[in-house]
C-alpha cells in the first residue's frame, strides 16, 4: 500500500519541485488525492493582427459612392474632377513637351524669362526654330533689350543648356543623349509630377473648405460622405498621376 502510495506521490513531488509548465493542472486522479496541491489556473491566448493583416484591412476600405446631383448644392463634385483632370492633362502636356530624349524646339517655348517688365514665357519673347537635330535657334529681334535675359534664362533651365550669342541670335546646341542626361530628364518628370500632386491637393482643400462653409442645415453623415467622396477623387487621380510617372520614366531610363 505504502508503495503504491509513494507510486502516487511520484508525479507530485516532480510538479512541486519542477515550475509547471504555463496552463498545467494535476490529473482527476491526483485532485482527489492531494487536494491541498493547486493546480495552474487556464491560460487564454489572445492574437493581435500583423502589420500584413492590418494593412489589408485598410486596402479594403468601403468606397464611397454620392449621387452628384444630390450635393449639388452643396459642392459640385463634376467641377472638382474637371479640375483635377485639367492638373492630369498638364502634366502630360509638360511630359511631352519637355521631357522628349531629343530636345525640341517646342521644349524650350516654357521657359521663364525675367526683364525689368516682368517675367514672361520665351517664346513670347523670340522666335525658336529647330536649324539642325543638333542646334536651336531663337531669334530676339523682336525684343532685342531681352536677349542677355533670356540667355541667362536658358542657362539656369534644368535642361543644362550652354546657349551662345552672336548680336540678337541665341544658337542653343542640343545636349546628346547620354546616360547623365536621361537621368537629368527622369528628375525633371519627378519634379513635374510632384508639382500635379501639390496642384491635385489644393484643389482638394478648395472643395473641402467649401464643404465645411455649407455645414449649417446638412447633417453631419452627408458633410462625412462628400468629404470622403473629394478624398477619393482625390486620391484617384494622385494615383493616375503616379501611373504617369512610371512610364515616362521607364521610357527615359530605357
Amino acid at each position: 500500500m505504502a508503495c503504491s502510495r509513494l507510486g502516487l506521490l511520484r508525479p507530485v513531488l516532480f510538479y512541486i519541485r519542477s515550475p509547471p509548465p504555463t496552463c498545467m493542472r494535476l490529473p482527476p486522479l491526483l485532485q482527489n488525492v492531494y487536494p491541498h496541491v493547486v493546480g495552474t489556473p487556464p491560460c487564454f491566448v489572445r492574437h493581435y493582427a500583423t502589420k500584413k493583416s492590418k494593412a489589408k484591412a485598410k486596402g479594403q476600405a468601403a468606397k464611397v459612392s454620392i449621387n452628384a446631383a444630390l450635393v449639388e448644392d452643396i459642392i459640385s463634385l463634376e467641377e472638382v474632377k474637371e479640375d483635377m483632370a485639367t492638373v492630369l492633362a498638364t502634366l502630360k502636356d509638360d511630359f511631352s513637351r519637355n521631357l522628349g530624349i531629343r530636345t525640341s524646339a517646342g521644349a524650350l517655348d516654357h521657359i521663364t524669362v525675367t526683364t525689368k517688365d516682368g517675367k514672361f514665357p520665351l517664346n513670347q519673347l523670340g522666335q525658336i526654330s529647330m536649324k539642325s537635330p543638333q542646334l536651336i535657334v531663337v531669334n530676339m529681334t523682336s525684343y532685342p533689350e531681352a536677349t542677355a535675359a533670356a540667355t541667362r534664362a536658358l542657362q539656369e533651365s534644368s535642361m543644362k543648356l550652354n546657349p551662345e550669342v552672336e548680336g540678337t541670335i541665341i544658337r542653343v546646341p542640343v545636349p546628346k543623349v547620354t546616360r547623365e542626361h536621361r537621368e537629368n530628364l527622369a528628375k525633371l518628370a519627378k519634379q513635374f509630377s510632384n508639382k500635379a500632386k501639390e496642384s491635385v491637393r489644393r484643389v482638394r482643400s478648395s472643395a473641402l473648405a467649401k464643404v465645411k462653409k455649407s455645414k449649417e442645415g446638412v447633417s453631419e453623415d452627408t458633410i462625412r460622405l462628400i468629404e470622403k467622396q473629394v478624398q477619393q477623387i482625390a486620391d484617384s487621380y494622385a494615383a493616375d498621376i503616379d501611373k504617369q510617372l512610371a512610364t515616362k520614366t521607364k521610357e527615359l531610363l530605357g
